[in-house]
């Protein structure tokens, strides 16, 4: 696959990155036979992707951690539109629901979901702290091109040309399914501010009741200090062609609010601008505060 390393996939308009994926991946993530026990989580990449495949993993180990210690995220919750899917597939854990990741448009992937009674589990986060950590995953990850200045991320995440489309459309896309598809949606903030009940939330939508020490067992386990430490979270066991780690760590810092390290006032209010006139009018409440 290195060979694909700088190539992209165009799918629905969208840019993906080549390296992991291709025409006939995206098209097989998009007709799935969906199981009515699945779980799928959904978000736009560097939303708290790792940090809730972590979480659901650990909801239903149901105590036993020798997964979260010998397994890789990406085995444990594959990604369905990646090309190694279906050997994940095969290997997924009998005892558990089956678990899958995706960064696939609502568009895309709502006709198979509409077709079960799968949960979707859906991420977001304040798209000024995902932009930042998307900058500085673009300066490591060699499947990715080179994001030149932060300026010109800025331009390209709010015209929503780079990999994996706008966030706007992501966000309005599959929150505007909340009627039509067993959906709950969960944000990085207040996962961050409120662990502890958002993880009870949680898993009372997957059909799990958890004990207070159950609880406190995903609380450790689901650290950013846990996890920057895992070699089964923090993507360390890839090679430094695929996630080049030594300018910047893949889980970087794991806060709110660090896109104010990085704004000019003027980046600040033409991103301001944007996000009123793409979410303003869309009805959905938003946890995050833009300034």
């Amino acid at each position: 696959m290195t060979e694909r390393m700088t190539t992209t996939e165009i799918f629905d308009g969208i840019r993906f990155p080549g390296f992991m994926h291709t025409s006939e991946s995206l098209r097989a993530a998009c007709s799935l036979q969906f199981q009515d026990t699945d779980i799928l989580l959904v978000t736009f990449p560097k939303s708290g992707t790792t940090w809730m495949q972590q979480i659901l993993s650990l909801i239903f180990c149901e105590g036993d951690l020798w997964p979260i210690h010998h397994l890789p995220n990406w085995a444990r919750v594959p990604w369905i539109e990646h090309v190694s899917f279906s050997s994940f597939l095969s290997n997924l854990n009998a005892s558990w629901p089956r678990l899958f990741t995706s960064h696939i448009n609502a568009r895309g992937l709502a006709p198979a979901l509409m077709k079960s009674k799968a949960r979707v589990v859906y991420m977001a986060r304040n798209p000024k702290d995902v932009l930042v950590s998307y900058y500085h995953f673009h300066r490591i990850a060699g499947f990715l091109p080179n994001p030149g200045s932060f300026e010109e991320f800025v331009d390209e995440f709010l015209e929503g040309t780079g990999f994996f489309g706008s966030w706007f459309d992501h966000v309005k896309g599959w929150l505007g399914l909340q009627k039509d598809l067993n959906l709950i949606f969960i944000t990085y903030e207040e996962l961050k501010q409120e662990p502890r009940p958002t993880i009870q939330k949680l898993s009372e939508f997957l059909g799990r009741t958890l004990g207070p020490k159950e609880v406190d067992t995903i609380l450790e386990h689901c650290s950013f200090s846990f996890m920057s430490e895992s070699n089964m979270v923090n993507y360390s066991l890839l090679g430094k062609e695929i996630m080049d780690q030594s300018q910047s760590k893949f889980l970087r810092k794991g806060v709110v609010g660090s896109w104010k390290e990085h704004f000019t006032p003027e980046l600040d209010k033409r991103f301001n601008a944007v996000y009123q006139s793409e979410m303003g009018d869309s009805g959905l409440c938003l946890p995050w505060h833009m300034d």
